[in-house]
């Protein structure tokens, strides 16, 4: 992990004393092991998660999940739909006309997605380890093509939502902005905004709400929401944003969203935290 963090950042990693919230994410792969993460970073698993807290009307509509690309039967869904692996990141397949869908590519690129196990593809996050490698059928959202479909990600720490990343047309000219709870913008980045920035969601006490319940068993994690049409959609639970080597502009903000986590207590002798 060290060496890896160093590669990535430059930087040399302390996980005896992280100060930087790049470095306690690192901390975090390494010694937080609770066996619930492995569910909630599966996209399908998740859901029941998600439920039994806040209710089923926050999911997409799921079409099926398969544990062979054998078992996807493309029949059976609609002109369009979104196809996923459930244990990894970027294992998308956007599918607008099943007419012109190229089936045999289509199956290719899931068999790979199935090959790989994210937790040696993605700089060693432990919760994916576990995850069984299955492919998930969701609904496709029109709010697509109508560049409506804005990604609120908030960033918690110890059950409380600090500041809101916002992934502005997400599947488009893609541009991502920070802001507080009160939606004033922060002067911390990835991407330089759009000149037109996104308004203020109209459902974001209720986000906020939804982001609290979601964070409240864990130190750290990203809770990813849409909001559209007077409806929220949960995304997912991220619990290591960009690996934990993204990059802060200004840098200082590395640090001072690090202040913000405060770190689940290890006792001497052992080796990880396997409870919440």
């Amino acid at each position: 992990m060290k060496i890896y963090y160093q590669y990535y950042t430059g930087k040399k990693l302390n996980l005896e004393d992280p100060k930087e919230l790049n470095e306690k994410i690192q901390w975090l792969k390494v010694y937080y092991r609770p066996k619930i993460l492995n569910q909630l970073v599966d996209k399908y698993a998740v859901r029941s998660y998600v439920e039994s807290k806040i209710g089923a009307q926050y999911l997409n509509e799921c079409y099926g999940v398969y544990d062979s690309v054998g078992e996807v039967n493309f029949d059976e869904f609609p002109e369009k739909f979104v196809l996923k692996g459930v244990h990894g990141s970027n294992f998308n397949l956007i599918v607008k006309d099943k007419s012109k869908l190229n089936k045999t590519y289509a199956r290719l690129k899931m068999r790979k997605w199935l090959w790989h196990n994210f937790y040696y593809k993605a700089g060693l996050e432990w919760a994916y380890k576990d995850v069984k490698p299955r492919i998930l059928c969701e609904k496709y959202l029109e709010e697509l093509d109508k560049g409506l479909l804005n990604d609120y990600k908030f960033f918690c720490f110890n059950g409380e939502p600090k500041f809101i990343h916002v992934d502005v047309a997400r599947f488009g000219d893609h541009n991502r902005c920070f802001y507080d709870l009160d939606w004033k913008k922060l002067p911390y980045k990835h991407y330089l905004p759009n000149d037109a920035e996104p308004e203020r969601p109209e459902m974001l006490a209720e986000m906020i709400e939804i982001a609290k319940i979601l964070s409240a068993d864990f130190p750290f994690v990203r809770v990813d929401l849409y909001s559209f049409s007077k409806r929220i959609l949960f995304g997912e639970l991220t619990f290591y944003p960009g690996n934990g080597v993204l990059e802060f502009y200004p840098d200082d903000y590395n640090r001072v969203s690090g202040d913000f986590l405060r770190l689940p207590k290890r006792n001497k002798g052992q080796k990880y935290i396997e409870t919440l």
